[in-house]
């Protein structure tokens, strides 16, 4: 065969292009997935806390039953999450904050790296029920959270809080608490 023989360029050519476009397709249907907004796994069923804010820095206060101050920065590296009660919670509420506390069990070796904290005046029979066994109860003093808080009756809203005090995700009334699971499954490592 001759190196000059246009047939035999052509077929080099071709066995070229091809080779090249088995590396460039999976660039660029990675390009054409991002331009339309999908990415696989990337995003959390929490909505992002924008603009951030940090209640450390804020030295935003929830008074404990004790008396003290919530520390927003804790000492070790633990997620913060923050229950937030709508108006008279009762059955339905007390339904998600089970299911938040058993998230939280659920964990297992890591359920120590999260701190349950509960805003606002607890559901009826909720000390009988054992809630303060898992939950911190506090009161927000310069309802400075009440942006937060849902308004419809007998629901629970939650914040997830950085241990520096950033707050990172928001999960508004009716969330899904399978889907905080996967979350924190995800940043409590």
């Amino acid at each position: 065969m001759n190196a000059t023989d246009p047939a035999a360029i052509r077929k080099g050519r071709l066995k070229l292009l091809l080779v090249a476009s088995i590396f460039a397709a999976p660039l660029l249907v990675a390009f054409a997935l991002t331009l339309a907004d999908w990415q696989p796994g990337a995003k959390g069923n929490g909505l992002p806390v924008l603009p951030q804010r940090n209640f450390a820095q804020e030295q935003l206060p929830v008074r404990l039953a004790d008396g003290s101050d919530w520390a927003w920065r804790d000492s070790e590296p633990r997620l913060t999450l923050v229950a937030l009660p709508g108006p008279g919670c009762a059955a339905r509420c007390y339904a998600t904050l089970t299911a938040i506390a058993k998230a939280r069990v659920m964990l297992s070796r890591n359920q120590s790296r999260l701190r349950l904290l509960y805003v606002g005046t607890p559901p009826a029979d909720a000390q009988h029920d054992g809630m303060d066994n898992y939950w911190q109860i506090g009161q927000d003093v310069d309802g400075k959270l009440a942006s937060w808080r849902p308004q419809q009756p007998d629901s629970v809203g939650a914040l997830l809080v950085e241990s520096n005090g950033t707050a990172l995700a928001s999960y508004p009334a009716g969330f899904d608490p399978s889907g905080l699971l996967r979350d924190l499954r995800k940043v409590i490592k």
